[in-house]
């Protein structure tokens, strides 16, 4: 179970709240994978890679986003869309 928020608004410490949250799922993952064999260096490298792929797919995911809201507001008014 995962602790949630202490308010749903913003506050002073909610990254703080946020990573005490996820503290154990964390130590669970690299025992895991310790475990498994792997090293902690690798552990942590791969984990920091799927941050960045996660980053650039919501990136990717928003711009998609953004161009498909243009592209339906283009044809409610009637005009051309251009694909490219």
């Amino acid at each position: 179970m995962v602790n949630p928020p202490k308010r749903q608004d913003d506050y002073q410490d909610r990254a703080i709240d946020c990573q005490e949250a996820m503290e154990p799922g964390f130590q669970a993952i690299v025992d895991c994978m310790l475990e498994a064999g792997w090293t902690r260096g690798e552990t942590l490298r791969a984990l920091k890679r799927l941050i960045a792929a996660n980053n650039m797919a919501q990136k990717e995911n928003a711009r998609l986003e953004t161009q498909l809201a243009i592209a339906r507001a283009m044809l409610r008014a009637g005009k051309p869309i251009k694909v490219c």
